[in-house]
């Protein structure tokens, strides 16, 4: 979870020129994308414990956060929209704010996949568990702890986040390789083929959302460098 004193170094990290009133709007938006990632990595955990621990009351979170999450996303993208429009930002904050919108939508993405996977183990506790599980909820876990990193990437605007979370999308990837074979080409599955489907789709949302936290270590590396590495 972010912290105030994260919210409020970023905030001062990004403050650019002398502009008074644009820096305030610039660190009032920082704080929100840091309250929306927030939002976003606790729906990701619930989603997690909906898929593992059959807690279908964090189906429900889900869905109550998602809300919170698209009101952040409408919120930030008009802020920053407001500003590019108004206030005659000087090229640094026209990186840091187009930047920003970006953001968002990666971790609005992220947010609708785990209210996805909220909805899949609603049908998954229905059938007896897969022996992937196991494999499942490490990749899981892996994918969490990018979106984890690419947010203390973002409090910190570490310069080099790109580089360290691309390392860990290659896990994710060969994880999803891995799986994606054992269930698409599992021979004399018995009974009905629904929880293979699912499960299939699981691993395709959890790959995407590794993807998104790939992106966003990749616009904190653009805000602190001018190009994505």
């Amino acid at each position: 979870m972010v912290s105030l004193q994260q919210q409020i170094a970023l905030s001062e990290q990004i403050k650019v020129g002398d502009n008074i009133r644009l820096q305030k709007k610039t660190s009032q938006v920082a704080q929100d994308v840091l309250r929306m990632g927030a939002l976003v990595e606790e729906s990701f955990r619930y989603s997690h414990r909906a898929l593992f621990e059959q807690d279908l009351e964090a189906v429900q979170k889900i869905i109550i956060q998602d809300q919170e999450i698209d009101k952040y996303y409408r919120q930030i993208e008009l802020d920053c929209s407001n500003i590019l429009t108004s206030q005659s930002p000087s090229p640094k904050n026209l990186r840091i704010l187009s930047a920003f919108m970006q953001l968002v939508r990666d971790l609005e993405r992220i947010g609708d996949y785990a209210q996805d996977l909220g909805e899949i183990s609603q049908k998954l506790i229905l059938y007896s568990p897969h022996p992937c599980m196991k494999e499942i909820a490490t990749m899981s876990q892996h994918a969490q702890l990018m979106l984890a990193k690419s947010i203390v990437a973002l409090t910190e605007l570490d310069a080099e986040a790109g580089e360290k979370i691309k390392f860990l999308d290659d896990t994710i990837d060969d994880a999803y390789d891995n799986l994606y074979a054992k269930l698409a080409y599992q021979e004399n599955v018995p009974g009905i083929v629904e929880p293979i489907v699912l499960l299939i789709l699981v691993i395709r949302y959890l790959e995407r959302m590794a993807d998104h936290s790939t992106n966003i270590a990749q616009r904190v590396s653009f805000i602190v460098n001018g190009y994505r590495n």
